[in-house]
């Protein structure tokens, strides 16, 4: 919304008493109660729950209104509407550092590999194997731990850790 609060309408009247206010604002692409609007300032209040809400944000950057607003009830004791919380939020021009929607959505450049296994019965040892790499936290960073899974005993085949997330022990773990 365009805010006109340094034209007021007397101003506009004088310089241009020929157009109406009307057309002027349709020549502007404006609606006339933008003309009008007088902003109104923000309370010693919001801005005291607005320092709470930065405070909390800036400690976690991914809670979102109402991980905040439930944040607050326990800091303070007192209930926090999160409607209230998401509108101050949104004068702030903040909001929580999530992955966005449709996440799991594929590109469509990707090419789309099929599923062999469907149908397929699983009877016999060294039929299907896998292979999974996972993450482990540790006191100063993460271990990464690559297995070599048999589906039909459920037995880890193979495993090596490393500190550093490359290729190399995954190549060792499948050899």
């Amino acid at each position: 919304m365009v805010q006109l609060s340094y034209l007021n309408q007397s101003v506009l009247k004088q310089k241009y008493e020929a157009i109406s206010i009307r057309r002027q604002c349709e020549l502007l692409g404006l609606n006339r109660s933008t003309l009008y609007y007088q902003p109104t300032p923000v309370s010693d209040e919001e801005l005291q729950v607005m320092r709470l809400i930065d405070k909390v944000y800036t400690r976690c950057p991914f809670y979102g209104s109402r991980r905040i607003a439930a944040q607050l009830t326990r800091e303070r004791d007192d209930p926090w509407n999160r409607k209230r919380i998401q509108r101050l939020m949104r004068i702030m021009g903040i909001r929580e550092v999530a992955p966005g929607a449709n996440t799991s959505k594929t590109h469509p450049e990707n090419k789309v590999y099929p599923y062999l296994l469907r149908g397929r019965l699983i009877d016999k040892v060294n039929q299907v194997w896998s292979t999974d790499i996972t993450y482990i936290p540790v006191t100063k960073g993460f271990m990464y731990l690559a297995a070599v899974t048999d589906w039909h005993s459920r037995y880890v085949l193979s495993w090596e850790l490393s500190n550093t997330m490359d290729t190399t022990f995954c190549i060792d773990a499948l050899e």
